[in-house]
């Protein structure tokens, strides 16, 4: 993932494009929104979890695994 962050422009393009026209007044709340779920995300992504495995197959001790809720 690149560190360039998105700006207004490049979010009127891109919501034009997807069929979402944003209102002028709006491009640069997303953008500051993306940029900062992007930010998120990378931090996410350099987090060493090593051996831990996916929560799907965590079982708390003293539970039973089925697919009832």
């Amino acid at each position: 993932m690149t560190s360039v962050e998105l700006t207004a422009g490049e979010v009127a393009r891109w919501a034009l494009h997807a069929g979402l026209p944003l209102p002028d007044e709006r491009h640069t709340d997303v953008a500051a929104t993306a940029n900062h779920i992007h930010s998120v995300i990378r931090t996410l992504r350099e987090l060493d979890f090593g051996e831990t495995p996916p929560a799907a197959t965590y079982i708390v001790e003293g539970e039973t695994a089925n697919g009832a809720l």
